[in-house]
């Protein structure tokens, strides 16, 4: 496989590289997990989820010389003003205390309005610069009143996706891969890059031989 149709993960996620890398396969593009070549810290200051995506890829394509993409997602829930946003993974220290934290903020509240939000930032390195993607994905829903199943991460056990009964970790990964908010974004990321040629021409841009 040619170097450039290799892109590098830039996270330590090993949940987000197993849902991206299937995402990605269907453009002949393998998703290679960040840790496996490169240890590497790249402090998230951004007030956006587009600005920590691109801080994260841009840092590991310069430090890697290759396509890096990168991700920062959050949950919004309207009953506390939409946050916590881009401090979702920040306002406990695991996932269970994360789910405690947000029930206990919850509680007495009839509103349970929340929503993913994904961005995604491809860094294609290229011989005058660098090529950047940014793509977002949105996925609406509730949060349930206590959490429930096993499958997923993060907010998944009390997350409720509009149309369905159930949370995320309920339902399944299948069922995640095909409408939340990462998966959104992924397609149509996948969609820029499966313009005619595109995947091609990038690499014929960054002196990529076979």
């Amino acid at each position: 496989m040619p170097f450039l149709s290799k892109l590098v993960l830039a996270s330590g996620n090993a949940h987000k590289h197993r849902e991206l890398s299937e995402l990605f396969t269907p453009l002949g593009l393998s998703l290679i997990f960040g840790p496996e070549m490169l240890e590497l810290e790249v402090v998230e200051k951004g007030n956006t989820y587009a600005q920590n995506a691109l801080l994260k890829a841009a840092a590991w394509s310069q430090a890697l010389g290759m396509p890096a993409v990168a991700d920062d997602s959050g949950l919004e829930v309207q009953a506390l003003g939409w946050s916590p946003g881009v401090f979702s993974a920040r306002v406990a220290t695991s996932d269970s205390a994360r789910i405690g934290w947000l029930l206990e903020q919850l509680r007495g509240k009839d509103c349970r309005r929340a929503r993913f939000v994904a961005c995604i930032a491809l860094v294609w390195p290229e011989e005058d610069g660098s090529r950047v993607f940014l793509s977002e994905g949105i996925c609406w829903g509730r949060i349930a009143p206590a959490a429930a199943g096993s499958a997923g991460f993060g907010y998944d056990p009390v997350f409720i996706p509009d149309g369905y009964q159930k949370t995320f970790a309920e339902l399944g990964g299948e069922m995640k891969s095909r409408i939340s908010h990462r998966a959104i974004a992924c397609r149509a990321l996948r969609d820029m890059l499966g313009e005619p040629d595109m995947v091609k021409s990038l690499s014929v841009r960054s002196g990529e031989t076979d």
